[in-house]
């Protein structure tokens, strides 16, 4: 059934009687139940996404969403129900959609007059916009819904919430309650009655109100919410700066309310006048920034509270051409560090850099470790950078610094200035990660920073002015899978999972299916499973038959939460080179590497067979438009799984029955691959294996792309995270994809010890110095063997100055016949039903550590 039937009987917007929102009050108004079912799901399109701490559900729920909503007429603020928020921590319903809605209610606040709301009890589908919905261009100019049933449009509909958080994370100013960064005002204050930092112990140990504060602000936190259900403080936020005036550096908390009205305007290096504040003992457990340069006293044991009330702190930022120098306030210290100096630095020593950025990875999210309080995640994402003093780049990873309009915003070409990284060093790799105090700079916000008339800041300047816009931009490059620092030799499992150290828990394959339906939004998790190749795949890539270029629409999800055909995909493949193009050229047009002709040896087992593929068989084989995971039962394969003709290869087709299952209900409809092995033990035990996790082709989105400036809005819209305000503008826009040298990847099989499940994951092997991966891949010789190629992460030169043909090295496949491996995926859910599985380690048997504790 196609949206418009689906929508169709229900959609009164162009009806006498008004639009389908006020139909729907109508019926509303008129039932005694406050609650209708409709006939026929009413199609509305999703205008924003807000989201809230929850109150204490029954539920469990940490977190309720609002919906605004419109019917090309009228635009209407809905709660969410509590059942349905998985389809926006899935990554299902997002702006710029549109929803068939099948269930509404009408809620009342008892506790208030003419307080009430819509609720959205059932979705039945996501779709695609429908046409009548392109028409519009700025989502403000649709007119609010304003009868008496909705007040409020600024903040939650439950009224005892006073504030909304980001979508997808806790630590990000957002929303209208946040007061910007205004410049200060020409103020006149009393310097002649101040006490120094030095001296503020001695107020601390007695009952006098300590004197005004003039203090810099040398270093400045991100924002930590620690918000819970049933708590009763208006906005549980606090900011921690580090301050100093000519006799120390000391703390200083910045709490509730308080936050709200200054964290934008309390940037580093501004001077500050304080007053009515108070002294408490301070916090030892939180992190501190590392200050070396600077040769002051640390206070460490009291902090500067400044709080709302009790007494409400006066806070004065003075404005730059203010600030007098007889006051003696130290200037901000930095302590950066070039490329070629990084190699040599301790762990965990803290720097400053500057690169110009070279190569930007996806917005992706990590579980919070914390035990109490409703869940969080942090969002990161991976940064090269090159300042010119050695061929590699700064590897960064950089999480969100509260900064969102620099963190969203950083792209290729763009100067990136990133304080108050730390260095880790694991085994071989050396990279940098971003700390509580780190703060981002991209170009456009350079003036007037205290680090500009830095020495290494300068000489930076003066090595960009000698590059060519031309030669660097071929250097760049935009998304894709990356994960870094590499997995260690060797295997060392652990009793507890962990994606911030080299060890890791094993998963049993069968349960790899609970992990994948607890995964969220762009959730990055890795996991380590063990077992046996059972079979291997070559696929090439871009797939010789591609889906028609992506014309911005949604294919519909179901009320499971899944595609009921294939999600959209989100670049144009207008690059990809047609069945006929592949026929006469079988060259990779972005490496050496050559795609196997038509007819193929293919080693099963120990017998080797020639399989031919005609035009007509391989032409109707169709790609699905991304990744697709699917649970395949033993039942539902024997009833779905057809014989192949004699020499044909087999296509995996796999649909979950389970109505509750979250994870991705899909036909699979991947393409033959062009090399296949299977070991003896695969084709003997296939159809005894209950959960089979099947993978279909290499999603899109996993591979990186060359960046170009023209598309930089649209390129950046699709790393970040799904907005939570739909924009028509960017959202109807498209772009070339032109990815990284890609010339196929490979699909492996693990079967699990007990041949109970398997899975399938993929892998796609370095084979330009164009990909991102290739900066932390180590460039060691091995012998292109298939085992070595997968332990490696990399094809290696041959003696000819070529690569091997990545079909040849299925050649070597026989050597994985009874290894017992251990393998580490990368999981990740790209949303709109997408799952990425991708191998970024095989271990073998001799690879794998067998500690005494091991159970």
């Amino acid at each position: 059934m196609t949206v418009s039937e689906m929508a169709g009987p229900a959609d009164h917007s162009d009806s006498g009687s008004g639009s389908a929102l006020q139909n729907v009050f109508e019926k509303l108004r008129s039932t005694h139940t406050l609650s209708l079912t409709l006939t026929s799901p009413l199609c509305l399109a999703v205008v924003a996404l807000d989201r809230y701490l929850s109150l204490q559900h029954p539920s469990g729920e940490s977190y309720s969403y609002d919906l605004t909503i419109t019917d090309g007429r009228w635009r209407m603020k809905c709660q969410l129900a509590d059942s349905l928020t998985r389809w926006v921590r899935r990554g299902s319903l997002r702006c710029g959609t549109g929803v068939l809605v099948s269930l509404l209610s009408l809620v009342h606040d008892e506790t208030r007059l003419s307080h009430s709301y819509l609720r959205i009890d059932g979705i039945h589908s996501v779709v695609e916009l429908p046409e009548r919905f392109l028409s519009i261009k700025d989502v403000e100019k649709v007119p609010q819904w304003c009868q008496d049933y909705v007040t409020r449009s600024d903040g939650p509909l439950q009224l005892s919430r006073k504030y909304y958080l980001p979508l997808w994370i806790n630590d990000d100013p957002y929303g209208s309650v946040w007061i910007p960064n205004n410049p200060p005002p020409d103020v006149a204050i009393d310097v002649s009655r101040i006490t120094l930092v030095a001296d503020l112990d001695v107020f601390f140990h007695s009952s006098r109100r300590p004197l005004p504060l003039l203090v810099r602000i040398l270093h400045r936190s991100r924002i930590r919410y620690y918000g819970k259900p049933g708590q009763n403080i208006d906005f549980p936020f606090q900011v921690y700066c580090e301050v100093a005036d000519q006799s120390g550096v000391m703390s200083m908390v910045v709490w509730n309310d308080l936050c709200l009205e200054w964290f934008n305007r309390l940037t580093v290096g501004s001077v500050l006048y304080l007053q009515q504040y108070s002294l408490k003992h301070s916090y030892q457990k939180r992190s501190r920034p590392q200050i070396h340069t600077l040769s002051l006293m640390a206070f460490h044991s009291i902090e500067i509270c400044l709080n709302p009330r009790s007494p409400a702190s006066v806070v004065t930022v003075i404005p730059p051409k203010s600030v007098q120098p007889q006051w003696g306030l130290p200037d901000v210290p930095y302590n950066f560090a070039t490329r070629s100096e990084v190699d040599s630095m301790n762990n965990n020593q803290a720097c400053d850099v500057i690169g110009l950025v070279t190569y930007v990875g996806r917005v992706e999210l990590i579980r919070s470790k914390e035990k109490t309080g409703p869940e969080k995640f942090w969002a990161y994402r991976w940064v090269h950078a090159v300042d010119g003093t050695t061929d590699s780049p700064f590897i960064l990873e950089i999480f969100s610094t509260s900064q969102p309009e620099i963190f969203n915003n950083i792209c290729p070409m763009t100067y990136l200035v990133c304080t108050q990284m730390r260095v880790c060093r694991t085994g071989c790799s050396v990279y940098l990660t971003s700390s509580t105090e780190t703060q981002l700079f991209i170009t456009g916000c350079h003036k007037k920073q205290p680090y500009v008339n830095e020495p290494k800041v300068k000489a930076f300047i003066q090595w960009t002015k000698t590059l060519k816009d031309s030669v660097m931009l071929r250097r760049t490059a935009v998304g894709g899978h990356y994960r870094y620092p590499p997995a260690p030799p060797t295997f060392t499992p652990t009793t507890t999972n962990s994606n911030m150290t080299d060890e890791f828990s094993i998963t049993a394959v069968a349960e790899l299916k609970g992990e994948l339906e607890s995964l969220q939004y762009r959730e990055h998790r890795r996991v380590a499973v063990q077992g046996h190749v059972a079979a291997v795949q070559f696929h090439i890539w871009p797939p010789p038959q591609h889906e028609p270029p992506h014309s911005n629409r949604q294919e519909g999800v179901s009320e499971r939460g899944v595609s009921n055909t294939v999600p959209a995909i989100h670049s144009s493949t207008k690059d990809e080179m047609t069945l006929s193009q592949r026929e006469t050229d079988t060259t990779s047009p972005d490496s050496d590497i050559t795609v196997a002709p038509k007819r193929r040896r293919v080693q099963t087992g120990s017998r080797v067979h020639f399989q031919y593929f005609t035009r007509s068989k391989m032409q109707s084989n169709r790609y699905n438009a991304g990744m697709q995971v699917a649970f395949t039962s033993r039942e539902e394969e024997e009833q779905q799984q057809q014989q192949p003709d004699e020499g044909e290869l087999e296509s995996d087709e796999s649909e979950e029955t389970d109505q509750t299952s979250q994870v991705p209900d899909v036909q699979q409809a991947a393409s033959h691959p062009i090399a296949l092995w299977e070991s003896r033990v695969w084709p003997l035990v296939k159809q005894q294996v209950t959960d089979h996790i099947c993978s279909g082709r290499l999603d899109q989105e996993s591979i990186p792309e060359k960046f170009h400036f023209d598309d930089r809005e649209v390129l950046l819209h699709d790393l970040n995270l799904s907005a939570a305000r739909w924009n028509p503008d960017l959202t109807s826009q498209t772009h070339t994809h032109t990815p990284v040298a890609c010339p196929g990847y490979f699909m492996l099989t693990i079967l699990g010890l007990n041949q109970t499940a398997a899975v399938d994951v993929l892998f796609v092997p370095v084979v330009s110095s164009d990909d991102p991966r290739a900066a932390g891949v180590p460039d060691t010789q091995h012998d292109n063997s298939l085992l070595s190629c997968i332990s490696s992460g990399r094809l290696c030169v041959q003696p000819d100055g070529s690569f091997p043909a990545p079909v040849s090295l299925m050649s070597s496949a026989p050597m994985l016949e009874s290894e017992r491996v251990v393998c580490i995926v990368d999981l990740c859910l790209l949303g709109e039903g997408r799952v990425e599985m991708m191998c970024s380690k095989l271990y073998r048997t001799a690879d794998i550590c067998q500690p005494n504790n091991t159970q």
